[in-house]
């Protein structure tokens, strides 16, 4: 996480590098439907992710989290700030400079049934992509979608079978399948698992982890289920209302949480002992609209440990080191 009077610096190590990304929707009202107001869905979020890794992006529903994954890939244009991928500023980038760059950068959503068309067959919707972009022979094409269906536990026999015919586990292997066949190092993973069983949920964890250990792949992994997150993540992003407030390792984000944010989302964890009785906090009032945050921290209105300035003075982001870094006025 940088601060805003820092450059974006570019390190070979890193896919991904994220620099106060914004994106804010236009509230339009009036006969003449003119802008009065923004919807702060993201409001300045930084982050890199090396090469070959997971990073979690955990928060509250209405965080920004789907919407930070999405301008990132480009599918929705940006407000303000800067995405280097592999160096290269994909929003300088034109159309078809864009689109020679797409495959490289894929994303699974949450609703696989939604995100599949029921009019075509599961092999005609892997290779669709495959075909347009020309990633492989004609007389090849076929085998190809044969071997990335094995790669995603699906058999031969499925390519002439329909959406509608799959059960919520194996339409997501589908979706898997369909963002592989493009050969893709960067996959954006948007709450991938919140709508399967948790007995399916961990098929498809493990089957995420085998193809990025197979193929090289780095994830960005949006959810809201920590447990999911702590499982697969190597670096974890917690959000609230369009900021990231705390961000590092997964094992010193889950063993020493330091933003009250954080805290609290981690006492709502479930205990595996029945018996143990956990420290939860709950958090006062409710989260504040995106069209008109609070001053200074964002999170000042439902915290505890709220001082005077929180209310008027956003914290800056300070490393608490091994690049746990965390932006609270609790630790400036």
């Amino acid at each position: 996480m940088k601060t805003a009077s820092e450059p974006l610096k570019q390190n070979e190590d890193n896919i991904l590098e994220v620099s106060h990304l914004k994106k804010y929707f236009p509230i339009k009202g009036g006969v003449f439907s003119n802008v009065v107001g923004q919807v702060k869905a993201v409001d300045d979020v930084s982050f890199s992710i090396k090469r070959g890794t997971t990073m979690g992006l955990v928060g509250e529903s209405g965080c920004g989290k789907s919407t930070a994954g999405r301008t990132l890939l480009r599918l929705i244009d940006k407000t303000d700030g800067n995405v280097l991928f592999n160096g290269t500023d994909i929003y300088a980038l034109s159309k078809k400079e864009m689109r020679t760059l797409r495959p490289k950068m894929q994303i699974i959503f949450q609703d696989p049934y939604s995100s599949l068309s029921p009019r075509l067959p599961i092999g005609e919707i892997i290779g669709e992509a495959v075909r347009e972009h020309k990633l492989v022979p004609k007389d090849e094409l076929d085998d190809y979608i044969t071997k990335i269906m094995a790669s995603c536990g699906l058999q031969t026999y499925h390519k002439d079978r329909y959406p509608h015919e799959f059960s919520g586990g194996q339409r997501q292997r589908i979706c898997i399948a369909r963002a592989l066949a493009l050969n893709p190092e960067f996959i954006v993973c948007d709450e991938p698992v919140s709508a399967l069983d948790v007995s399916i949920q961990a098929q498809i964890i493990n089957l995420l982890k085998d193809l990025q250990e197979e193929y090289g792949l780095t994830y960005l992994f949006i959810s809201h289920d920590l447990s999911v997150v702590e499982h697969i993540s190597d670096t974890v992003g917690v959000m609230y209302l369009g900021n990231i407030v705390e961000i590092g390792a997964t094992e010193d984000i889950f063993a020493n949480p330091l933003h009250p944010y954080t805290k609290a989302l981690f006492s709502a964890i479930p205990m595996p002992d029945p018996d143990a009785k956990p420290n939860r906090i709950i958090l006062e009032g409710s989260i504040p609209s995106p069209a008109n945050p609070p001053a200074g921290c964002k999170f000042h209105t439902r915290c505890k440990d709220c001082m005077e300035i929180c209310k008027t003075q956003e914290p800056i982001a300070k490393d608490m080191g091994n690049g746990h870094v965390v932006k609270c006025h609790l630790y400036n």
